[in-house]
């Protein structure tokens, strides 16, 4: 414990944790508690699912594949790019003292030692190895999603339990595919809040807000879920 409070100062502490307890909270509010059902997310999962419904009674599926493709291509691209992320850390790591140098010239009183430059490096690399994990894991799910919809069977046995489970298998892999997507790429929008903290703490509290309330926005009081409603 000595060693964070001589490297961090309160404010710093107090930054911190305010990013940790608004990423869990706003991942609780969305992902588990009761008020899930009003979000964008929720009522896309809707719409999947209504889409394997209208996929099961036609006889070419050329469409769906297309959608398939279209998802899966997009997850890879945030999969390729939080790769990027995750090596320009490594090299921010190894200029670090470059890094300081021009920091300290700059005409604004920014603190930064090493020691600090790299805690906060290395805490941005590990947001986006999550990121990378949840779109890797997306992708597959995707992948295994698109196996399953060509296991679905034919429109003329689409009223037989083979075909209800089938369909179940398709929508469950295609919404868990969706929601890993979602927490990837909420991890990106969190790390640009977290950019405030190379700043200043104070930053970093106000650039971790306008993170939260743009994300709230967009789940809960968007003109996306307006349309959906």
């Amino acid at each position: 414990m000595n060693i964070f409070t001589d490297l961090l100062t309160p404010l710093d502490i107090q930054a911190a944790i305010w990013f940790i307890g608004s990423w869990i909270v706003f991942s609780y509010i969305v992902d588990i508690s009761p008020l899930k059902s009003r979000s964008l997310s929720f009522a896309m999962n809707a719409q999947r699912s209504e889409w394997m419904k209208q996929l099961i009674g036609r006889d070419l599926r050329m469409v769906d594949t297309t959608i398939m493709a279209g998802l899966q291509n997009g997850t890879a691209f945030f999969a390729s790019t939080s790769l990027l992320a995750i090596g320009g850390t490594f090299g921010l790591l190894g200029a670090t003292d470059k890094v300081i140098g021009i920091i300290r010239e700059l005409p604004v009183n920014i603190v930064a030692t090493p020691a600090l430059w790299e805690t906060k490096v290395i805490c941005l690399m590990i947001i986006y190895i999550y990121a990378f994990f949840k779109f890797g894991w997306a992708y597959r799910l995707f992948n295994y999603s698109s196996i399953l919809i060509g296991a679905i069977p034919p429109p003329k046995e689409k009223d037989t339990p083979e075909s209800a489970q089938a369909l179940h298998r398709a929508v469950t892999f295609n919404i868990l595919g969706g929601q890993h997507f979602n927490r990837g790429l909420r991890a990106i929008f969190f790390s640009l809040g977290f950019l405030g903290w190379f700043v200043a703490p104070v930053f970093f509290l106000f650039t971790t807000t306008a993170v939260v309330i743009v994300l709230v926005r967009r789940q809960f009081f968007s003109r996306s879920l307006k349309a959906l409603q």
